[in-house]
């Protein structure tokens, strides 16, 4: 940083090995200016909002809080798993009208007053579905109507259209299931389409395409071939996409994995869960990827997969039972497992708290949230995507 000041008026002290400039200002008051090394590691640990303020304090500081390598220390910082603070959930709501509503997940956890406020999106319309395809890095990618897809950067406002993926394609087919992640390898965020539905000659078919930001294209990929998966969304976890499939004659429940960097499917091996005659599903619960095993109306298991290709690390972290209420769930997507071991997740359509420990149900409290049909969480970050147009 630069500051004015009278060479003879200016001193150094060395305090860590770090050298701190000191100016004797014309009213005679001493002013310290940090290195910038010191300024960064600060600004590193703020909130999105102050950041986007603090860039017009001065050019340097403009010049640091947009630059790659702080942009990506912060989302580091942000990601730390006991850090609430600049955690969001994001919710679909169908009635009145469609629309995006965003609240802090820390309150409902800090069993505090959680306030949800509606959110300006792309394609924005009360006649306009909308859908989250998934989250990551603090992108949110939307489907607008099913068909029109947006990279959205919900702390930025920032937002990037993606090409329609039904260019070209035959008539009668439409996305049924979708996902969205980011490839490290390349450095490159990707949309994966699947498309089904009856074509020529009422012949019902299915197509895959992928979608990267970097080529900002889609194209027809060959995957999937022995079983589409089950689930609408796909799980984000460790570089790969996750949905949970049925195949063959006795119709195996499977975790399928989709890499998006080698674009390849793979099977993820599953916990031993000791029980059957559960229903199970996926989420994505501090970045692992976690399994559901739903017994109707008894309880839910939560298996969590604490290190990623290692079956053995399969933990079951909570047992949640049903409560007595009349809709009787089902649990659905987890959300965040709190600092105490008390576990978010959304019930029917709305949020639960259950600590296990303590065997006791909570439902936060939200003001401004109507029924809502889904909820993601995302991390609130400064990642452009403008730097992939240039």
């Amino acid at each position: 940083m630069k500051t004015k000041s009278n060479p003879q008026s200016s001193t150094s002290d060395h305090q860590n090995g770090k050298i701190r400039r000191r100016f004797q200002s014309s009213a005679g008051e001493t002013i310290f200016v940090f290195p910038e090394e010191i300024i960064a590691e600060i600004l590193s640990r703020l909130p999105v909002k102050s950041l986007l303020r603090f860039r017009c304090v001065s050019k340097s500081w403009r010049s640091l809080i947009s630059c790659k390598h702080f942009i990506e220390s912060h989302l580091k910082i942000s990601r730390k798993g006991s850090n609430l603070t600049p955690k969001r959930v994001i919710s679909t709501i169908l009635l009145p009208f469609y629309t995006l509503k965003i609240c802090s997940l820390q309150p409902l956890l800090c069993r505090d007053l959680a306030d949800a406020v509606d959110c300006d999106y792309p394609m924005k319309n009360p006649k306009n579905s909308v859908r989250v395809v998934g989250c990551c890095n603090g992108i949110v990618c939307i489907a607008i109507n099913g068909k029109h897809f947006f990279m959205w950067n919900p702390s930025t406002r920032k937002y990037k259209k993606l090409p329609d993926v039904d260019d070209k394609m035959k008539r009668g087919l439409f996305i049924t299931k979708y996902g969205f992640g980011f490839d490290e390898a390349n450095d490159d965020y990707k949309v994966v389409g699947i498309l089904s539905g009856f074509c020529d000659a009422g012949r019902y078919e299915t197509m895959v395409k992928i979608y990267s930001l970097r080529s900002d294209s889609w194209k027809r990929i060959d995957v999937f071939n022995d079983g589409l998966p089950f689930d609408d969304s796909g799980k984000f976890v460790n570089g790969k996409l996750h949905w949970g499939r049925r195949f063959g004659l006795n119709s195996k429940w499977d975790i399928v994995s989709f890499d998006l960097g080698s674009e390849t499917c793979a099977s993820v091996e599953q916990p031993s869960y000791g029980e059957s005659g559960f229903s199970p599903s996926l989420g994505v619960l501090e970045g692992c990827l976690c399994v559901l095993c739903d017994f109707p109306k008894t309880s839910v298991d939560v298996w969590v997969l604490k290190e990623y290709g290692v079956r053995e690390s399969w933990t079951k972290v909570a047992t949640i039972p049903y409560i007595d209420d009349p809709w009787k769930g089902p649990y659905l997507t987890p959300l965040c497992i709190g600092a105490k071991g008390e576990v978010l997740l959304v019930y029917g359509s709305s949020f639960m708290a259950f600590d296990e420990k303590e065997s006791s149900f909570r439902r936060p409290k939200i003001r401004n949230l109507d029924t809502f049909l889904e909820a993601d969480v995302y991390i609130e970050s400064l990642v452009s995507l403008a730097s992939y147009d240039e």
